[in-house]
């Protein structure tokens, strides 16, 4: 009879598949990876074209020990990692550090009957691109976090770790939270808004807006002290939003936004003439 040595990541899953399979198969549990980067070092040749350098994780040597010894005395050695970039990776390391020739590579989606059955006998290669994008990913982490990850621990909390996504992340935000902070608004009046700031003594210009200019942008109005019951007219008749009022030079600085034309609801009448 030949024996089929089949391979799974958690124990959970080898006890499913043992009430599946016959005697001829022998299932065992990898327990997640087996090999990874070292910990104490980058374990990245950057000049090699970014080559990682795996070892045995701590630990997993007896596992290593076990399956290699099962493996000697099976006639096939079935990988049954996760059907995902992880589980080909697990896969492929667990047939470099098992020495085998030629694994064959099973997949279910579902620990059920059928689903094991369908994958008995549809067995396939490795995935080299799967496992190459895993490895990419492996790599960015590493070159990001144990480089990034010490400072970090200097200016902000020891233990915290940085990955390569919320670290570009955070720069993004960063870099939002700098163009808000020097953000200058336009200073515009539309054509349809001028008549209620026709005949205000605007000690500054207010410039007319170009083709692309957005109307309902803060206005900054300078304005001279005769002219502060007018602008509080055109508040109250709900016209503009005076934001922020501030004396300058003798002058009240007044920041406001134009209402757009459905709130102003025919209110334009309103605003009390000059």
């Amino acid at each position: 009879m030949v024996q089929r040595l089949v391979i799974v990541e958690s124990p959970s899953k080898a006890r499913t598949l043992a009430r599946f399979l016959d005697n001829s198969y022998t299932i065992r549990a990898s327990m997640g990876h087996i090999r990874d980067l070292p910990k104490s070092t980058l374990g990245v040749d950057v000049e090699a074209g970014f080559k990682p350098q795996y070892e045995v994780i701590k630990g997993k040597e007896k596992q290593i020990r076990e399956l290699r010894e099962l493996a000697k005395q099976s006639d096939e050695v079935l990988l049954a990692a996760d059907p995902d970039r992880e589980g080909e990776a697990i896969a492929w390391h667990l047939a470099e550090a098992l020495k085998l020739r030629n694994p064959e590579r099973i997949v279910f989606h579902e620990v059920t009957r059928p689903a094991v059955e369908e994958a008995l006998a549809h067995p396939r290669q490795i995935n080299r691109s799967l496992v190459f994008a895993q490895e990419a990913r492996r790599v960015i982490d590493r070159l990001v976090g144990y480089r990034l990850s010490p400072l970090l621990w200097k200016k902000v909390r020891t233990g915290l770790s940085a990955g390569r996504v919320q670290s570009v992340a955070v720069r993004l935000v960063g870099q939002r939270a700098r163009e808000i902070v020097a953000f200058k608004p336009d200073i515009v009046i539309t054509d349809w808004a001028m008549p209620i700031f026709d005949g205000l003594e605007l000690t500054q210009m207010i410039r007319q807006p170009g083709a692309n200019a957005n109307p309902y942008a803060p206005i900054i109005m300078l304005t001279g002290h005769s002219e502060k019951k007018r602008v509080m007219a055109a508040r109250d008749a709900g016209v503009i939003d005076v934001v922020q009022l501030d004396i300058h030079a003798g002058n009240q600085v007044h920041h406001a936004r134009l209402r757009r034309p459905v709130e102003l609801a025919g209110r334009n009448a309103d605003v009390p003439a000059r």
